[in-house]
């Protein structure tokens, strides 16, 4: 289980397939391949635009990329329509610490992948591309959005079935070892 709390301290590569943007002690955020200095809402759209990013403090060459990204969504949360209500992050505070901690961040990356898989299903089937698209979409059942839908809640169910299995499996785990260390055999 990854430890999602620790910082990442990895230097700089010398060779990588993202776009690095380095901060300076002065808060500027200057990226590499433009050598040109960019804003946070410019990150952020680069963020939007897919494009694989890193950014490296560049005193200390630490990625600080979660850092960053971390502030983009506070100001998108605090800037107009937020996506977390505040019993959400109430919950999510709540999580940090105990021993689900990890299992939630796995469950929620997760849940975001589904969601983002049948975001762009559904873009794929209101904006068909090519006469073969449009044929496709009016092939399809009535209800199709609503099997999409489905099919999210069906990937959701099953990745909180995977978490709750490596939570027992790690529980099953740390009480053989406390038995073997009382010198208890274990059930089987």
């Amino acid at each position: 289980m990854v430890n999602r709390t620790q910082k990442s301290k990895s230097k700089q590569p010398q060779s990588i397939a993202k776009r690095i943007i380095k901060k300076y002690p002065n808060r500027r955020l200057y990226d590499t391949s433009t050598s040109s200095y960019v804003t946070l809402s410019q990150v952020k759209d680069l963020v939007a635009e897919s494009t694989e990013l890193v950014v490296f403090d560049a005193k200390t060459n630490e990625d600080i990329t979660r850092s960053i990204l971390l502030q983009i969504i506070l100001e998108e949360e605090t800037g107009g329509d937020p996506i977390f209500t505040q019993p959400a992050l109430v919950n999510i505070i709540r999580f940090y610490g105990q021993f689900m901690h990890g299992f939630m961040g796995d469950y929620i990356e997760k849940n975001m992948q589904s969601f983002l898989d049948l975001q762009i299903e559904m873009a794929g089937l209101q904006k068909p591309a090519s006469s073969e698209a449009l044929q496709n979409l009016k092939n399809m059942k009535p209800n199709a959005s609503h099997e999409l839908i489905q099919n999210f809640s069906e990937k959701s169910r099953k990745a909180f079935e995977l978490i709750q299995r490596q939570m027992q499996e790690q529980m099953d785990q740390q009480t053989n070892r406390v038995l073997e260390s009382l010198r208890i055999k274990p059930p089987k």
